[in-house]
């Protein structure tokens, strides 16, 4: 259906009908951000923990940071 229709639909409604069906779409949109929130908080909870348990290795291991030693150089000069 698409939102011209549902719209026509909604003009034969009463109004106590559509403002039903406003408090329900309003609660499905919180609930929608609310899931994408808890994604990204946990995506990122999962990106710290993983940069955490390597981080002892890129702190002693030197194979994993031997390309560091050219940051300091100009790429484009």
């Amino acid at each position: 259906m698409t939102q011209k229709q549902i719209l026509e639909e909604l003009k034969h409604l009463s109004n106590e009908e559509r403002i039903s069906i406003l408090k329900s779409t309003l609660n499905m949109i919180r609930e929608d951000l609310q899931r994408r929130k808890e994604i990204k908080e946990d995506r990122k909870k999962r990106l710290t923990e993983a940069a955490e348990v390597l981080l002892e290795d890129y702190n002693t291991d030197k194979e994993l940071t031997i390309f560091t030693a050219l940051d300091s150089e100009d790429f484009y000069g």
